[in-house]
């Protein structure tokens, strides 16, 4: 950029006042008039880059009714650790399948003091008491995966999950679009009410629908039930696992008992989304679980920071997601990642 040209003037003292002014004026204009681009150089953006939120720290805790083992519980893990870290939150976590001793562990977290509550809610009735001690207390709660139906009732303000009995209904019009009419839903903790309402989704569809109750705990105890059963059924048709382990442990069952049953899922990991593109289960019903651990915690966050509610007093929902043998292979790394 060049010095702007001044014509000489009378005897020549204006023109180099002039001169001397637009010395000083260029480097300005230069400065606020020029970039590589040729435009106006943008300032960083506040945040930008993936740094920590800048609010102060706060301790949100998760506590669910995931059993030992379950490998379902570390993706949703994964979802909320990732969003504790962006959120400058420090994340307490804990579980326990049994409502009652779940219930403890929250109280247990009230008693810490911590800022915000994300739990389950398997089993609503043992969760009423003791959330209504953390509103008690000013500690704001959001529920996940199970309790879509309950969520505002115990006290919570946001659900993230998916709705069980439509991902029932959708597995269910699934097998009849296969020809198939006479499943067995097999749920391994009884009373849960999220795997009862799927199975309730898929005989709301094919009435000829069976439940077998497993101890998901024991998957010695879920292979040789379902085998059993396998043997001795001859209208079954096909067998549905509620989650990713179980349906692996159907699909030896399967085996074992020298069945030619369909086998359907819910729920993923990479193991699962092999056996669907290998096509050895027919599909999976997936509740994208990350988000679910990702949602609750940064909805507390947003909530602690500006008082926000996400959802509009609905539940926000992360499935129910269809994954078969059109869209496995897309899904497979991420399942292999431990994200999905």
């Amino acid at each position: 950029m060049t010095a702007p040209r001044v014509p000489p003037e009378g005897d020549g003292s204006g023109s180099r006042r002039r001169l001397a002014a637009a010395a000083l004026l260029v480097p300005a204009l230069a400065l606020a008039g020029c970039s590589s681009q040729g435009g106006r150089t943008p300032a960083a953006a506040e945040g930008e880059g993936g740094q920590v939120a800048r609010t102060e720290p706060m301790k949100i805790a998760m506590v669910t009714h995931a059993a030992p083992g379950d490998t379902f519980w570390d993706v949703i893990r994964k979802g909320a650790e990732e969003a504790a870290a962006k959120d400058n939150a420090e994340l307490l976590y804990a579980s326990d399948p049994e409502g009652g001793r779940q219930a403890q562990l929250v109280q247990q977290y009230i008693d810490q003091g911590v800022d915000g509550i994300a739990v389950t809610l398997a089993k609503p009735d043992a969760m009423q008491d003791v959330l209504q001690r953390a509103e008690d207390a000013g500690i704001p709660v959001v529920s996940l995966n199970a309790g879509e139906n309950d969520f505002e009732e115990a006290g919570a303000f946001a659900h993230f999950g998916s709705n069980d009995e439509l991902a029932g209904e959708t597995a269910g019009q699934r097998l009849q679009e296969e020809g198939l009419d006479h499943p067995i839903c097999v749920i391994q903790e009884q009373g849960h009410v999220g795997l009862e309402a799927r199975c309730a989704g898929v005989k709301e569809v094919l009435p000829e629908t069976e439940i077998l109750y497993v101890q998901g705990t024991d998957m010695t105890q879920v292979s040789s039930t379902a085998t059993a059963k396998l043997q001795t059924s001859q209208e079954a048709d096909s067998i549905i696992g509620l989650g990713a382990p179980y349906t692996m442990t159907l699909l030896g069952a399967k085996e074992s008992a020298g069945s030619d049953v369909a086998v359907a899922s819910f729920d993923m990991n990479g193991e699962l989304a092999q056996a669907v593109v290998d096509g050895d289960v027919l599909f999976t019903i997936d509740q994208q679980p990350w988000l679910q651990g990702y949602l609750s915690v940064d909805s507390l966050w947003q909530h602690h920071r500006g008082a926000f509610r996400m959802g509009g007093g609905q539940p926000t929902l992360t499935g129910p997601a269809v994954v078969d043998s059109a869209n496995a292979e897309d899904v497979l790394e991420y399942a292999d990642e431990g994200i999905r």
